[in-house]
This record gives structure tokens, C-alpha cells and sequence, in this order.
């Protein structure tokens, strides 16, 4: 459906409020497209209206026509309702004078605002002059309208006889005065009876109650007057004429496919299903105003927060599972009935995830980061082993640097082969394995294995007492090394004076693992 939809904005309060001005224009050829919609707010969240039985809307239009109407629910969680003018009201034009409010299951009302907006007259309709008409949704409304019309036509008849207070003759005025309390007293019988009716339709115009004339009451002459109260074949008689009531006989009622009609149309009223499921509907905010994340105010506990979904900078929160951490991270967080709540935090910048459990009366067990086969696939493993490429010599009394071939395995590209040295990309516990195959080892030879970190010597592998000038060893290292480390090994070869003076390497390689 197309609509020429109008949104306007109330919030409910007990403060003082003036009728607004809405910018609002229809015209009076806007058929079934007119649509005023309303966005009620109470203290500055949307006022829940799921519990709602309707909301009503007044509106009193230019000409005098008065309509009381149900609205319809948009959205019943977000507060907004609206309502669809019909072809007949569009056809009042002029200045339209409306109120709304909303009516509880448990009997409560809220009065929610006075506004106005306008029908302006399109040129086609320049000649059509529309009937005052009433519309009520409810018999009790319907019988309220009616009563209003029999007070008007009281009014008017209490200010004829204001008009004749100063005539000299008592008795006659005694008389006109039993007039008209007979003439009041059969009109609100009249109109009582009518509004008994259950069976009457809901749309009734003046001319259908009889008041059409009460508009077009004159005021009597005295010379009028004083031929009236002379006339003593008659003197209390008041005719429905005369108090404007001489249609009230043809009030038509409404057909029970009309009715019928009526009764089943669902785009107006909701079923059964639709309110128990609209009362049984979620009230809790999870999210702000748009659907999206909740910012964490600066200095909030996380471990306070409600169930949500929130999000902040690391280092502007207390409890965050970083420290001194500028980046975003994003909160989800979800209550238990004991108290208890599971969150989960995750680092924006690379989608590290943590999560931690609030106990009630419990110290905070901390932070739990989950590891990812993506993490397994990140740690290091170097294996530098290339025989052909892995010789050289070692003088002896001189630590000397242990040439690597190239790498078969390197899965941080951390090893540079012209430096035989490994640049840590994370931090950890590693085992190191070292295979040193040498020739020509001097005799009662004191060989050690020695671990350089950032060109500093750091740990010490182990040391090799050979007993042949041709021979293999192996050792190892586990070792924790920190990320950005830069690793080499070396060895150190002692001798007793014998010849040659130096070890010479056919082969080394290396083979470096991160455990944890």
C-alpha cells in the first residue's frame, strides 16, 4: 500500500503540555493514503504497549464532525501505532483538532497528547460541502456523542430562557420554564432510550439525532413571545421540532453484513493469537534504540553489566581481559536465574575470543582465551636440514657462529639462512634438537654447544667429549623464547695441543618446535 505517512514524535510525561502544531497537510483527495503515525517515547525509552488493549484517537474537525477511532500497532515494542484516515474524514477540510491515548488491559489510561494538522480543500472538491457526521468505535462512546448533542440542545434552550428573565410577568415566565423542562426532559429520555440500543451501528450524524437545527436556532420576538404564553389552549406543549429533535425517528441502523463486515476485519482489529503473543513478546533491551551495540560508559566493570551486547576500547573499561589495550573489543553477556552470567569478549583488530564466568558471592576466576586451529597453524616450526649447504670450520678457543643449509620447514618465514638465525614471531616454550656430524676432531677435544639470543649468549646446550676424529652428536634445548627474539647457536671447540688445531663440520642442521 502507498500511504502519505506522516510520523510524529510524543513523550509522556506529567508535565505541563500545550497543544502542538503538527506540520502536517492532507487533502481532501488523499483517499485512504492519509496516515498519521506516532512514536511514543516514556522516560526516553519506547513505551511498551504490547499489554494495550488500543489506543484512541479524537479528532474534531473543522465543520463540527467529531470522530473517536481505534488505532492500529506498528510496531509494539518500539511504541509506534497509527491510523489510516478514511474517504469520509478526508472530505472535512480545515483545521482538525485531535487528541490521543492509550488504554490498558487493567483498565489503565494515559492521555498522551493534544495536536492539530490540516485538510486543505483540492480544487475538484470546491463544490462539494460535506455533512457533519459523528463516528464512534464503541457503544459507550457512541452513547457519550449522543448525550453531548442533548447538552448542546440544553445550552441552547437555557439561553432562551436567559433571554426573557426581565419580563414583568412571573407566572409566565413560571410557565415557559415548565416548557422547557418537559421540552429537556423528553429529549434526554428520548436520546437515553436510543443510546440503549446495543443492536445501533456506530456512525451517526446530526441530522440523524435531530440536532441538525439546533445550529439554526432564531431568537423569538417579545411581540412572539407574548403571543406564545398567551396561548392558554396549550400552554406547556413543546414539539421535537421545536428543540430540533424531528430526525431522531429516522436513525438508520446498520445491516448485519455491514456489521459482520465490520466485525471481521483483522487489518483493524488483532486475534486472540496475535495478543497472546504480542504479551508474551520480550520487554528486555538488548541493544540500543537502532539494533546495534550498546557503548560501555568509561570505567565500567564488565563483570557488572546485564545481559546485552555491548562494545568499548580495551583500556576504558576495569575487568577487560587485556591490559593497556587501545583496541576495540565487543561484550556479549547473558544472565542465568542464579545470578550467575557467561561472558564473551572478543578483540576486534584480530578476532581473538576470551570468556569468562560471574559467580554471585564468588572472586572472579578470570579470563579463559580460546585457542583456534588457526593459532596451532601459527606456531613455529623451523627445520634447516640441508647437509650440502652446512659445512664449516671451528678454531680452536673461538665461539664460532654453526652454519645452516637451507630450510625444508619454516612455517612463520622466521629463519634467514644467511645468518643461520631464527627471528621468534611468538612468544612460548620451545625444544630445540642440534645434529653436528664433524672431521678431523683433534684428540681429547672439550667441544660445547652454546645458545645466542639478540647476539647475547643465553643457555648453554651441552658439551661434546669426542673419542674419534670422526664422529656425530646431538643435543637438545626446551627453552621459553620470547617473540622478537633473534636465536643462533654456536660452538666452541677446546683442545690439548694436539693437530689440527680446529673441528672441522661436514654438516649441521636444526630442527626448533614451539610446544605451547
Amino acid at each position: 500500500m502507498i500511504y502519505k505517512d506522516s510520523e510524529v514524535h510524543f513523550n509522556i510525561s506529567s508535565q505541563i503540555k500545550r497543544s502542538i502544531t503538527a506540520n502536517i497537510q492532507f487533502s481532501t483527495q488523499d483517499i485512504d493514503t492519509a496516515k498519521l503515525t506516532f512514536s511514543l517515547t516514556k522516560d526516553g525509552v519506547p513505551l511498551p504497549i504490547s499489554q494495550a488493549t488500543h489506543g484512541k484517537l479524537f479528532m474534531r474537525f473543522a465543520d463540527g464532525s467529531k470522530f473517536y477511532v481505534n488505532t492500529e500497532v506498528k510496531d509494539a515494542l518500539g511504541g509506534v501505532i497509527f491510523y489510516v484516515l478514511t474517504s469520509d474524514q478526508v472530505t472535512h477540510y480545515g483545521t482538525v483538532q485531535a487528541e490521543l491515548y492509550v488504554n490498558y488491559d487493567n483498565g489503565q489510561k494515559l492521555s498522551v497528547h493534544k495536536f492539530s494538522f490540516e485538510i486543505d480543500r483540492a480544487l475538484v472538491d470546491q463544490d462539494i460541502a460535506p455533512v457533519a457526521e459523528y463516528y464512534v468505535d464503541d457503544f459507550e462512546s457512541l452513547k457519550a456523542v449522543i448525550q453531548e448533542m442533548a447538552d448542546d440542545a440544553e445550552q441552547v434552550l437555557a439561553e432562551l430562557q436567559k433571554k426573557f428573565e426581565n419580563l414583568d410577568n412571573i407566572e409566565t415566565k413560571d410557565g415557559a420554564q415548565e416548557k422547557a423542562d418537559a421540552a429537556e426532559a423528553g429529549a434526554k429520555a428520548y436520546t437515553d432510550e436510543h443510546a440503549a440500543k446495543t443492536d445501533n451501528p456506530h456512525k451517526v450524524t446530526k441530522a440523524q439525532v435531530g440536532l441538525s437545527n439546533v445550529d439554526n436556532v432564531k431568537q423569538a420576538s417579545k411581540a412572539d413571545f407574548d403571543g406564545h404564553v398567551a396561548d392558554t389552549a396549550n400552554p406547556h406543549a413543546v414539539t421535537k421540532a421545536q428543540v430540533g429533535l424531528s430526525d431522531v425517528d429516522n436513525v438508520k441502523q446498520a445491516s448485519k453484513a455491514e456489521f459482520d463486515t465490520h466485525n471481521s476485519d483483522n487489518t483493524r482489529h488483532i486475534t486472540a493469537d496475535e495478543r497472546t503473543k504480542w504479551d508474551g513478546g520480550q520487554l528486555r533491551k538488548l541493544t540500543d534504540d537502532s539494533g546495534k551495540r550498546t557503548q560501555v560508559a568509561d570505567g565500567a566493570d564488565l563483570l557488572t553489566l546485564s545481559t546485552g551486547f555491548y562494545f568499548a576500547v580495551g583500556n576504558t573499561v576495569q575487568n577487560n581481559p587485556t591490559t593497556n589495550d587501545s583496541t576495540q573489543f565487543t561484550y556479549d553477556v547473558i544472565e542465568s536465574d542464579q545470578g550467575r552470567k557467561t561472558i564473551y569478549a572478543w578483540r576486534t583488530t584480530d578476532n581473538t575470543l576470551w570468556h569468562a564466568t560471574v559467580i554471585p558471592d564468588t572472586a572472579f576466576k578470570g579470563w579463559k582465551r580460546v585457542i583456534t586451529d588457526d593459532d596451532f597453524r601459527k606456531k613455529t616450526f623451523v627445520d634447516t636440514y640441508d647437509f650440502d649447504n652446512s659445512a664449516f670450520t671451528a678454531t680452536e678457543g673461538v665461539v664460532t657462529k654453526i652454519k645452516f643449509g637451507a630450510a625444508r620447514a619454516d612455517d612463520q618465514s622466521e629463519y634467514d639462512q644467511t645468518k643461520s638465525e631464527i627471528t621468534l614471531k611468538n612468544s612460548g616454550l620451545y625444544l630445540v634438537r642440534l645434529y653436528i656430524s664433524a672431521t678431523a676432531i683433534p684428540s681429547n677435544s672439550d667441544i660445547g654447544f652454546i645458545c645466542y639470543v639478540n647476539d647475547a649468549q643465553y643457555q648453554t646446550m651441552g658439551y661434546w667429549y669426542p673419542s674419534k676424529s670422526t664422529q656425530t652428536n646431538v643435543v637438545f634445548l626446551q627453552q621459553k623464547f620470547n617473540s622478537g627474539d633473534k636465536v643462533t647457536f654456536h660452538i666452541f671447540p677446546k683442545v690439548t695441543g694436539s693437530t689440527p688445531s680446529s673441528v672441522s663440520v661436514k654438516s649441521a642442521f636444526l630442527t626448533m618446535s614451539q610446544i605451547r
